[in-house]
């Protein structure tokens, strides 16, 4: 690594629910999608609610990046779908690291840094 890279965590956000439960939201357990970098992907033909979409965005940017194993954000893992009738949870996991050049991500230069 240099001193213009930085590393965030590939995700892959899951629905998961108990056997049996109600579900209300459109999906269907195992429906998924991953975040890369700062970009969504759904698998081909599937879609993902956007108020479940909603309920997790605020915890990526946070989960992608590493956090102190005491943090509550290093262990929890699902969050409840906004529907309080349906049983399902989206489960939000770890994949793989990936790299980022600071300069390719921003215009913005580093502090000290001309452009």
């Amino acid at each position: 690594m240099t001193e213009d890279t930085f590393e965030l965590y590939d995700l892959r956000v899951e629905v998961v629910a108990p056997d049996g439960g109600p579900i209300y939201c459109g999906a269907k357990v195992g429906d998924y999608f991953e975040l890369r970098g700062e970009m969504l992907h759904l698998p081909k033909d599937q879609g993902f609610s956007i108020y479940s979409l909603a309920s997790v965005l605020p915890l990526l940017a946070a989960k992608q990046r590493e956090t102190h194993p005491a943090d509550w954000m290093s262990t929890d893992a699902e969050v409840a779908c906004p529907d309080p009738n349906c049983s399902t949870r989206l489960r939000i996991s770890r994949i793989e690291k990936r790299v980022f050049h600071h300069s390719d991500t921003t215009a913005v230069p580093m502090p000290g840094r001309s452009t």
